[in-house]
């Protein structure tokens, strides 16, 4: 359907046979303001596997955001590391980050960020183009092909004001899959939908981990935790752990006792 990964092994292995997609290790980021540095995030230690759906839960302030930008690239460290799929993303430059973004994480902003003078279709081959993934030949025919996995197909030569809310979210998680990343990472994706909309997107996100996708999604929302199946809090910068169900572990036996869904607080 969206493209299906193969689970590899190899360098990044957290040494259950899983491997570890994306790892920060003692994450510091700093900002400078005219009273002192703000200390958005506090050594932040985090681990995600291959094929996980995890949310990461925390309220307006808390370094949600942050978070995405360490791993996503689009901002830099100021202490600490980012390693997606084994590659060292905080050594990257500015534009170094950018391509390697461009073809390992999809991302899903909040407010959709379609440009607005071009079609539905057309926003979802600039990936393609900007890349140089796939042929120029194939490009059409591989975002009219992700318009109908997320059922939106008949509005592909519309512009993005001529849509929904909804739809224009679909939208962008068709842009966000258009160079078949491993990683999704989707910034309050539902923030902006009726809960109706926001359901169908989270089946969405399901079916793509079920193919293989793994996908972080950044909420506020504790509603949306039960679909999730890991959930990591943060606050005040801090990440707390946050177990996962038990029947998502792959290999392990759907009766064994459920982990407490809360740790103890990271250093």
């Amino acid at each position: 359907m969206f493209g299906k990964r193969v689970r590899q092994n190899g360098n990044g292995s957290n040494g259950n046979g899983y491997h570890s997609l994306i790892d920060l290790r003692q994450v510091v980021k700093a900002y400078p303001t005219e009273f002192g540095d703000f200390i958005a995030l506090k050594g932040v230690d985090l681990q995600v596997k291959e094929g996980e759906f995890v949310g990461v839960i925390g309220k307006s302030g808390s370094g949600k955001s942050t978070l995405i930008n360490m791993i996503t690239g689009l901002d830099r460290v100021t202490e600490g590391e980012v390693y997606i799929d084994g590659t060292a993303v905080h050594t990257l430059n500015e534009g170094q980050a950018a391509v390697f973004r461009g073809n390992h994480i999809g991302v899903v902003f909040q407010f959709f960020q379609l440009l607005p003078t071009i079609s539905v279709v057309d926003n979802v081959m600039l990936p393609m183009d900007v890349c140089g993934t796939y042929s120029p030949r194939e490009w059409r025919e591989r975002a009219l092909h992700l318009l109908d996995q997320v059922g939106i197909a008949e509005h592909a030569d519309k512009l993005p004001s001529e849509v929904s809310g909804g739809q224009q979210q679909r939208v962008a998680i068709a842009r966000a899959l258009a160079n078949n990343p491993s990683i999704v990472v989707a910034d309050e994706p539902t923030g902006n939908l009726d809960s109706r909309t926001a359901d169908q997107i989270f089946t969405l996100f399901e079916t793509m981990v079920g193919e293989g996708k793994t996908i972080l999604v950044v909420t506020h929302d504790d509603e949306l935790t039960r679909r999730f199946q890991r959930t990591i809090q943060i606050a005040d910068g801090q990440v707390f752990g946050g177990a996962q169900r038990q029947n998502d572990l792959p290999g392990e036996n759907p009766g064994s006792a459920r982990p407490p869904d809360r740790q103890g607080q990271r250093p």
